[in-house]
Formats: structure tokens, C-alpha cells, sequence
């Protein structure tokens, strides 16, 4: 509970009205105002725990995952904690979460979309096309499959919110015509090789030693700031703070973790040094970071972040409270389908090149599962864009893992499927246990 800050006892005989602009009219001094203290550790801890028994688990079962999977094939496999593993792990994995993370916005609201991957082939054959055939610049070629990616979303919104078709069944449709597209932009399978030293850098180099320091110290003071300034904020508006013990902890785990980190990967991690050095992060980390910070700023300190939270809830009661419900729902896919227009500009460049597999295949399973594993409700309304990378480092983990021990592909899928069927079961325990509260 929170308690309040002590008052000075008045005179007997004298009362003290407050005066203009908030003064005391006896003394002239600024009035003091009560103010709230934040919970002790131990009142936080209870009610941390009363949240995971109302069934709001959050992203912990996806850290917990995380954790547990990372230890178990570490033991199994010593390999799997090696720098050049760690390094691949992330790249590997960049694509699907970029996707994933647009995936969130649209699961936020109750819906799906099918056709992510294959619009991420689309935009990725759009992007190859230009820069090899018509010899585009790098940015002209990127701008042009973000737009290609802005008109498909804009597409399959429209389609969704203005005449009123599942998206289960819009997507699902564009899911089978966008690989006719992808055949018809490669002349019928031809493989088009990227050149760009620029667009193959996005998934291929590393920042230097140096710069990857610079940029944890930079992730570190702006995390901490934010911190401190939403402890602030809701101290102003009468709602209890942040511990200072605990802001300690969160920052200080978020330093020791990066610092851990990047310290891997600035070792060598090259086969022969005499060939080529090896070493610095991979410098799709800080293309996702960025794509997390705003994600995350858009949902949470936005009114349409707001506004997508209240259709995913409620679209009726969204309604009723004056919130444009059909523009929530286009912009929603039109994101979507603009990060999975990033995530086939990363599957071309780690790829080096772009055919009509590129977006297919696992593509869309392994980012939705990544967004349902990491904790966002397959029924709308709960979710955040941290979640995709959660997801997306478990499932990850178990692909490399799994591929360390020389497991089958169709053993990685089944344990996959099994790992994503468990965190759907999770959300709708969790979504029941919430409503009988």
C-alpha cells in the first residue's frame, strides 16, 4: 500500500489555509503536498507473484525458456556458448524478428496475417531488381521495398477493415498470390545476386570493437534515463515510484548482460586470422535495437499505440469512445507488412542474394511462433514488441541447438510446433484464469 509522507502538527488555536499559487498565507512558503512513497521490496515481490497467479505471466515464461534452453544445450554441446555460435545465432535470427515485430501489431488486435513472408519476398525481389538489373542506389532500392511493403499492408487493410473480410481469409489468399508474384518478378525461379556493399553489410559485417562499446554505453545511459524518468512521472501524478534499490537492479542487470555480451563478441572468433579478422557485433543487433525502440515508443508512449491496445480489447467499446477503429486496423498491417519488408531486406543481404524460396518456406511459422512464444495473445489486446525478440531468440536457440546435436529438421519443427503449441495453451489459460477475477 502506499503510505504517505508526514505533515508538520499545526498550533493549537491557529489554522493554516492555503494560500494563492499554492502558498501558506501565514508563513508565504510553497505548501507542501503529500506525497507518495514507493513500495518496499517485499511489497513488490507479492505483488509481483499476485499477477502471475491472475494469470498475467508477461514475457516470463518465454525468459524462463530462454534460460533453461540456453543452459541445457550448453552443457550438451560446449560449443553453443563459443562467440562465433553466439554471432550467428543473432543473424540468423534478425530476419524473423523483424518480421515477428510487425506480427505484434497486428495480433494485438485479434488478427493475423498470413502473407507476411511472402511479402518480406516480395519486397526482397523488389529490392534485388533494382539494385542488380536497373542499377539503383542502395537507399533508392530500400525506400522503394519499404513502399512496396507500405502498399501490400495498405492492401490487406483495407480489405480487412473497409469491406469487412477475415483477415484469415485475406492473407491467407495473398499468402498464395504473393508467391505467384515472387515467380513472376524472378522470371520463374531465376536467382538474382546482390552486389551492393552496402545492403550486404546490413547482415554480413560488425561494428568495431570500439563502436560496439560506445554503443552499450549509449544503450545503458538512455535506458537508465528512461527509467528514472517514468519512476518520476508517476510520482507526479500521485502513483507510487520506483524503489531506488530496484531501478539499481534492473539497471545493473541490463549493463552486466550487454557488457557480457559484447565482450564475446569482440573477440576473434575467426577460423584463420591470416585469412580475414572476425570480430565486433554484427551490425544487424543495432538495426533490430532501433526497430525495438521505436516499436516500443509507438505502442506504449503514443495515443495509437493506446488506441491499438483498446481495439485489440474491445473494437466496440474502441468505437464508442471515438477511436477510428478501420484506421487502426489498416495502419496496423500497413506496419506489419513495412517490417516484413526490413526483414527481406535482411534475408537478401544474409543471403546475398534473392530467389523464390526468400521468404518462404518456415519464414512466416518461425516469426508468428516467435510472437506467440515471446507472450503476445493470439486473442488481441496483450502483447509488446519486446516479445518478438524474446520469441525469436527461444526459437532460434532451438533450431542451433538442436542443429549442434545433429537432430533432423523435421525433429527441430516437431519440437518447435510443440514449444509454440504450449504458449498458445499458456495465453488462453491465462486469458481464462484473467476473466474469472
Amino acid at each position: 500500500m502506499t503510505a504517505l509522507a508526514s505533515e508538520q502538527p499545526e498550533q493549537p488555536g491557529k489554522t493554516e489555509q492555503p494560500g494563492k499559487n499554492g502558498t501558506s498565507e501565514r508563513t508565504g512558503e510553497p505548501e507542501k503536498t503529500a506525497r507518495p512513497t514507493g513500495p518496499g521490496l517485499a511489497e513488490l515481490g507479492r505483488g509481483y507473484l499476485d499477477r502471475i497467479r491472475a494469470g498475467e505471466l508477461g514475457s516470463l515464461p518465454a525468459v524462463a525458456g530462454l534460460v533453461v534452453l540456453c543452459v541445457f544445450f550448453s552443457l550438451l554441446r560446449p560449443v553453443f556458448l563459443s562467440n562465433l555460435n553466439f554471432a550467428n545465432l543473432l543473424t540468423q535470427s534478425a530476419g524473423s524478428i523483424a518480421i515477428a515485430m510487425g506480427l505484434v501489431f497486428v495480433l494485438l488486435l485479434g488478427e493475423i496475417d498470413l502473407s507476411a513472408g511472402y511479402a518480406s519476398g516480395v519486397c526482397a525481389a523488389v529490392l534485388a531488381i533494382l539494385l542488380t538489373n536497373h542499377g539503383w542506389p542502395w537507399y533508392g532500392a530500400v525506400a522503394a521495398a519499404l513502399l512496396t511493403g507500405a502498399v501490400i499492408g495498405l492492401l490487406l487493410g483495407t480489405l480487412v477493415a473497409k469491406v469487412g473480410i477475415p483477415s484469415f481469409v485475406v492473407t491467407l489468399a495473398a499468402f498464395l498470390g504473393f508467391q505467384g508474384v515472387v515467380l513472376m518478378l524472378l522470371k520463374e525461379g531465376t536467382n538474382v545476386s546482390i552486389k551492393d556493399p552496402t545492403v550486404l553489410a546490413i547482415a554480413n559485417n560488425n561494428l568495431s570493437p570500439v563502436l560496439g562499446w560506445l554503443l552499450l554505453a549509449g544503450c545503458a545511459v538512455g535506458y537508465a534515463a528512461l527509467q528514472v524518468r517514468r519512476s518520476r512521472d508517476r510520482s507526479r501524478r500521485g502513483l507510487a515510484g520506483t524503489p531506488p534499490v530496484l531501478l539499481a537492479v534492473r539497471i545493473g542487470a541490463v549493463v552486466v548482460l550487454g557488457a557480457v555480451a559484447v565482450d564475446l563478441l569482440n573477440q576473434e572468433r575467426s577460423r584463420n586470422v591470416l585469412v580475414s579478422s572476425l570480430k565486433g557485433v554484427p551490425l544487424v543487433v543495432p538495426v533490430i535495437g532501433a526497430l525495438l525502440l521505436l516499436g516500443t515508443f509507438t505502442l506504449q508512449r503514443t495515443n495509437f499505440g493506446l488506441h491499438v491496445y483498446a481495439v485489440g480489447g474491445s473494437p466496440e467499446a474502441a468505437r464508442r469512445a471515438g477511436i477510428n477503429v478501420a484506421f487502426i486496423r489498416i495502419a496496423a498491417f500497413v506496419i506489419c507488412s513495412c517490417l516484413a519488408a526490413v526483414g527481406g531486406v535482411i534475408a537478401a543481404s544474409r543471403g546475398n542474394s534473392v530467389d523464390p524460396n526468400t521468404g518462404g518456406s518456415n519464414v512466416l511459422l518461425l516469426a508468428v511462433g516467435s510472437a506467440v512464444i515471446g507472450g503476445t495473445s493470439l486473442f488481441g489486446g496483450r502483447g509488446r514488441v519486446v516479445d518478438a525478440v524474446l520469441g525469436g531468440l527461444v526459437v532460434a536457440v532451438i533450431q542451433n541447438g538442436m542443429g549442434l546435436m545433429g537432430y533432423s529438421s523435421g525433429v527441430k519443427y516437431a519440437v518447435t510446433g510443440s514449444v509454440l503449441l504450449v504458449a498458445a495453451g499458456v495465453d488462453a489459460m491465462s486469458r481464462r484464469r484473467t476473466a474469472q477475477r
